[in-house]
C-alpha cells in the first residue's frame, strides 16, 4: 500500500518506492509513503487562493462554527481511529492523548470565537488619540495573511500535531498544508480522509503531502507561514533554507527539548508532594513511551533525597507492563520502530558514559502479548548522575523515549541553574508546598522555558499534568526549544495574521474598523437603538437623551437605599481639602440616573442587562446640576445561545453623561443582550389562510411524499395535539436527550428535511382522513382556533409532543412556527 495525498481538490498517488512505514508492535510493513513526482507548488498556490479565499471572508464565529462542527463530526468517529493508532505503538490511553486531544483543541480554538468581533478581521487594543482635538487617530487591525499555513510535523502525534496547528490557522482565516512525518503518516492520512469526506471545511482549507519532501520550502513565499515539529537539528537546517530568508517567511520551530522537573526541599517522602512527584515523573516517563516533546529527561531531587526518588520511582517502574498496546494490562507499548529504538538506546550509551543506569535494561524484553525481539520495545531507562555541574552530556543529549536521569542539588539556586543548563525548554515542573520556593523558581527559570507548572496537594485533582500542552497556553519554549510559540489562545491565532495600523479620523475609522471610536459622527436614528434587532444595530448609532436636575433629595436617598455614606455625598460640613465643593451625587448614582434616562421601557429585542465592561467618572455632579446622555453603539459580539433562550448577541453600548455645560462627566461601557430577527415568516390564522390560498391539488413537494391534502391533515392533527385533543401517545424522545431536543425549538434552526416522523404520525401521513384538499383547509383552521382558544382559557397548561416532551403556550408557538414553516417550504408556499 502506497499512501495517498490530498492536494488540489483530489487524492494523488506519487511515484517511486518511497519511506516504509511498519507496524511498531509486530515490525511488520504496513506500506509506503511518497511525494515523488507532486507539483507542490501548485498545492502551496492552491491553499493561498482556494481555500484562503473562503476562510479570509468568514467571520470569526463562522470560523468558530466549523471548528465545532468538524470537532463533533471526528469525535463520532474516533474508534476507528484508535484501531490505526495502535499500530504506532501507541496504548489506549496514549492514543486519547494523540486523537481526543486533537479534536479537543479544536473545540478549544472554536470558543475563542467569542473573544474576536464578528467580522473576519480583528481589531485589537485601545484605540489611539494623536491629536489634542480627538480628530486624527489610530488603532491596529489584523487581518488573515493571504498565504498558506505550511505545517511540517514530528512523529509522535500525528492527529494531535496535525490539528492543533491548523486549529489556530483555520481561526485566523488562512487554509494549510500539513507534510506529517512518514512513520505515522497512515493515521493522519485516515483523518485527512475523514475531515475531507465531511465536507465541513472550504475546500483548499486542508491538503496533504503523505511522505518526506526537501522542496516544500523551495516556493514558499511572504505571506506564508512556516511550522515546524521535530528535531533541533533538523529545525535548524530548515531554518536556514534562502527562500526563508529572502521572502521573510514567519519560521515557527518547536524542537525536542531536555524538559526538567525539580522536587521541592519541603517535598520530602510521605507528603503529597512527593508522591505527585514520584507520579508525574513515572507518568512523562512512559506515556506515549517517552516518545514526548514535553516529556520530563532531567529529574532535579535534593541531594538528600536522591536516594528516595531513585527507590521509588524504581518501585513505580518495575509496575509499568510492557507489551501489545491492545491488551487492557498493557501500560506502555513499543516506540515507533526499531530505528528509533536504536537511537535511543545510542544516547543512553552516551548518558552512561558518565551516568549510571540505576533501572531498566538495554536488552531485549519479554512483551506481554507480543514479540519483543519483532517489536520496538525498550524497557524504561532510569540514569543518575551525580556531577550534573561537571558531566554536562545530561543537558546536552536527549534519548527520545523512556528514558530520564536523576541528578542532586544543593539549594534553589543551583536548582535554578541546572534547569537552565538545558539552553531552553518547551517546559519544567516544580513539586512544592512552599509557595516562596515556587516563586523562586519560577522567577529564576523562567526566562528558558515556554511554560512552568507549580505541583502541590491543591491542584493535584484539577491538574492536566507536567507534559500536557493546553490549547489556551503559549507551546513553545526559548533556545533549544526552537525559539517560537505555538498555540496560546488569541497569540496563536494572530500568530497567521499581518498586523496593520490604521490611522484616520474618528469617522472614518468607526467604519473600518465597525467598532465606534469617541469623536466620531454620531448615526442618529427613527427608532431608539433599543428597538432595533441584533443584525440591524451599527456602530455608531446613537440617542441623546433628554435632561435630568439631580438633586439633594435624589443624593439623600440614594444613599439611604445603598448605605453608602461616604462623607462628600452626606456631610457637607467635611468637604475642606477634599476635591469635592458641594454635595456630590454617588458616581453608581448619575450611572443608574444615565440608565433611567436611555432605557427603552417597552418590551422589544433587548432581552437583558448583560454587565458594565468599564466606568469612569470625569468630575462631581453637585446637588442641582443637570445631565444628560448620549447613547452608542460602539461594538456587536456575536454569542451562542443555551437552553431555553432565545438567539441573541451582544451589544456593546458607549455611555457618554454631560452636564449642562455640555461637559463630560462619565463614560462607561454597557453590555445588553439583544435578540436575532426571527428568520421564521409568522404564522397566524390570517398568514395560514393566506399560504393555504397557494396551495392546490397539483402543488408538488420540494422534497417528501407527502401529497398536499396528506401536508395539511398532518398540521391539522398537531395542532390537536398541541390543544390536548389528542394525548395518548407517549414521547418518543429518549429521556437523556429529551431536554437538548427540547431546547432545539429556542434555536433558529429549521427542522431537518426528510425527517422520520414520530410512530403515532406515520399512518396519518400516509392516509387521508378528509374527502378533499378544501375540507382538509377547513379543518386545519377550526383546529387553530381550538388551539387559540384552549390556551386563553388554560394560560398556565402544557400539553405534551411526541418529539419535544411538554410544551407550554409559548413553545407550542416556536414549535407551530417552524413547523409551519418547514412545510410551506417543502410545498413552495413561502
Amino acid at each position: 500500500m502506497t499512501l495517498q495525498s490530498y492536494i488540489n481538490g483530489q487524492w494523488t498517488q506519487g511515484t517511486g518506492e518511497g519511506s516504509p512505514m511498519f507496524d511498531a508492535v509486530t515490525g511488520e510493513t504496513i506500506g509506503f509513503a511518497t511525494t515523488e513526482g507532486l507539483d507542490i507548488p501548485a498545492a502551496l498556490q492552491y491553499g493561498r487562493t482556494k481555500g484562503g479565499e473562503k476562510l479570509r471572508k468568514m467571520t470569526f464565529q463562522e470560523r468558530g462554527n466549523m471548528l465545532k462542527k468538524l470537532a463533533l463530526y471526528l469525535n463520532k468517529r474516533k474508534e476507528q481511529f484508535y484501531d490505526i493508532s495502535y499500530k504506532t505503538g501507541a496504548t489506549r490511553v496514549d492514543s486519547w492523548i494523540d486523537i481526543e486531544g486533537g479534536f479537543g483543541n479544536l473545540f478549544a480554538n472554536a470558543s475563542l470565537r467569542k473573544l474576536f468581533p464578528n467580522q473576519p478581521f480583528h481589531v485589537e487594543g485601545d484605540p489611539i488619540d494623536l491629536s489634542r482635538g480627538g480628530r486624527f487617530m489610530a488603532h491596529h487591525i489584523l487581518v488573515p495573511k493571504r498565504g498558506v499555513a505550511v505545517h511540517i510535523n514530528a512523529f509522535n502525534f500525528p492527529v494531535w500535531g496535525m490539528l492543533e496547528k491548523c486549529a489556530v490557522n483555520w481561526m485566523a482565516g488562512m487554509a494549510a498544508v500539513v507534510l506529517p512525518a512518514p512513520q505515522t503518516a497512515y493515521l493522519t492520512e485516515a483523518v485527512v480522509r475523514v475531515i475531507v469526506d465531511s465536507g465541513i471545511l472550504p475546500e483548499g482549507a486542508l491538503q496533504l503531502l503523505s511522505g518526506m519532501t526537501k522542496s516544500i520550502l523551495d516556493t514558499v513565499e511572504s505571506q506564508d507561514v512556516v511550522t515546524f515539529t521535530g528535531s533541533a537539528h533538523t529545525g535548524r537546517i530548515l531554518k536556514a533554507h534562502p527562500r526563508l530568508t529572502q521572502e521573510a517567511v514567519p519560521f515557527t520551530m518547536e524542537a525536542d527539548s531536555l524538559n526538567c522537573s525539580v522536587l521541592g526541599e519541603d517535598a520530602v517522602p510521605g507528603t503529597p508532594e512527593f508522591d505527585l512527584f514520584i507520579k508525574e515523573v513515572r507518568k512523562e516517563m512512559t506515556v506515549k513511551t517517552g516518545q514526548k516533546c514535553t516529556a520530563i529527561r532531567r529529574i532535579i531531587v535534593p541531594e538528600n533525597l536522591v536516594e528516595d526518588v531513585q527507590i521509588a520511582l524504581g518501585k513505580q517502574l518495575s509496575k509499568v507492563t510492557i507489551g501489545d498496546p491492545r491488551l487492557k494490562e498493557v501500560r506502555m507499548g513499543a516506540l515507533i520502530n526499531k530505528t528509533q529504538v536504536q537511537s535511543v538506546k545510542d544516547q543512553v550509551s552516551k548518558l552512561a558514559k558518565t551516568a549510571d543506569i540505576v533501572y531498566g535494561t538495554l536488552d531485549n524484553i519479554d512483551a506481554v502479548g507480543a514479540d519483543g525481539e519483532k517489536g520496538a520495545f525498550l524497557s524504561p531507562i532510569l540514569l543518575r548522575e551525580n556531577n550534573p555541574f561537571k558531566n554536562t552530556n545530561v543537558h546536552e543529549i536527549e534519548a527520545f523515549g523512556p528514558v530520564s536521569t536523576i541528578m542532586p542539588y544543593k539549594n534553589m539556586d543551583e536548582a535554578i541553574e541546572l534547569a537552565q543548563m538545558g539552553k531552553g525548554s518547551l517546559v519544567s515542573s516544580i513539586f512544592t508546598n512552599d509557595d516562596t520556593k515556587a516563586r523562586e523558581y519560577v522567577v529564576g527559570a523562567a526566562s528558558h522555558h515556554g511554560r512552568i507548572l507549580v505541583g502541590n496537594r491543591d491542584m493535584a485533582k484539577q491538574s492536566t499534568g507536567h507534559g500536557s500542552p493546553l490549547p489556551l497556553l503559549v507551546h513553545g519554549g526559548p533556545g533549544r526549544a526552537g525559539g517560537g510559540e505555538e498555540m496560546g489562545g488569541m497569540r496563536g491565532i494572530k500568530h497567521y495574521m499581518q498586523r496593520c495600523a490604521i490611522q484616520g479620523s474618528p469617522t472614518t475609522l468607526t467604519e473600518v474598523t465597525g467598532i465606534y471610536q469617541a469623536n466620531a459622527k454620531y448615526k442618529e436614528t427613527p427608532k431608539h437603538p433599543f428597538a432595533y434587532h441584533w443584525e440591524d444595530i451599527e456602530a455608531g448609532m446613537s440617542l441623546k437623551t433628554h435632561k435630568r436636575t439631580i438633586t439633594d433629595t435624589d443624593i439623600i436617598n440614594f444613599g439611604n437605599l445603598t448605605w453608602d455614606h461616604f462623607y462628600a455625598h452626606t456631610d457637607i460640613t467635611s468637604l475642606d481639602g477634599s476635591i469635592f465643593e458641594k454635595r456630590t451625587a454617588h458616581g453608581y448614582f448619575i450611572i443608574s440616573a444615565a440608565a433611567g434616562l436611555f432605557v427603552y421601557p417597552n418590551k422589544g429585542p433587548v432581552a437583558a442587562n448583560y454587565g458594565l465592561e468599564e466606568c469612569r467618572f470625569l468630575r462631581p455632579i453637585y446637588h442641582n446640576d443637570t445631565v444628560y446622555v448620549r447613547l452608542t453603539c460602539k461594538e456587536k459580539v456575536d454569542r451562542d445561545s443555551r437552553g431555553k433562550e432565545l438567539p441573541s448577541g451582544i451589544v456593546k453600548w458607549f455611555v457618554e453623561v454631560f452636564d449642562q455645560e455640555d461637559e463630560l462627566v462619565a463614560i462607561a461601557t454597557i453590555l445588553t443582550m439583544v435578540q436575532k430577527k426571527n428568520p421564521f415568516k409568522t404564522i397566524n390564522k390570517t398568514t395560514i389562510q393566506n399560504y393555504l390560498g397557494k396551495l392546490t391539488e397539483d402543488t408538488k413537494p420540494a422534497w417528501g411524499t407527502m401529497s398536499p391534502q396528506q401536508m395539511v391533515e398532518h398540521l391539522e392533527y398537531t395542532l390537536k395535539v398541541a390543544s390536548g385533543e389528542i394525548q395518548d401517545f407517549e414521547i418518543e424522545t429518549p429521556e437523556k436527550y429529551l431536554e437538548k431536543v427540547h431546547d432545539s425549538l429556542y434555536t433558529h434552526d429549521k427542522m431537518p428535511r426528510n425527517f422520520d416522523a414520530p410512530k403515532l404520525l406515520e399512518k396519518l401521513i400516509t392516509e387521508s382522513r378528509y374527502e378533499n384538499l378544501a375540507e382538509a383547509k377547513a379543518k386545519l383552521l377550526e383546529a387553530y382556533d381550538a388551539f387559540e382558544l384552549y390556551f386563553k382559557e388554560n394560560p398556565e397548561a402544557t400539553t405534551k409532543n411526541a418529539v419535544f416532551g411538554h410544551l407550554d403556550k409559548f413553545e407550542w408557538n416556536l414549535m407551530n412556527t417552524k413547523h409551519f414553516n418547514h412545510h410551506f417550504e417543502q410545498f413552495g408556499l413561502l
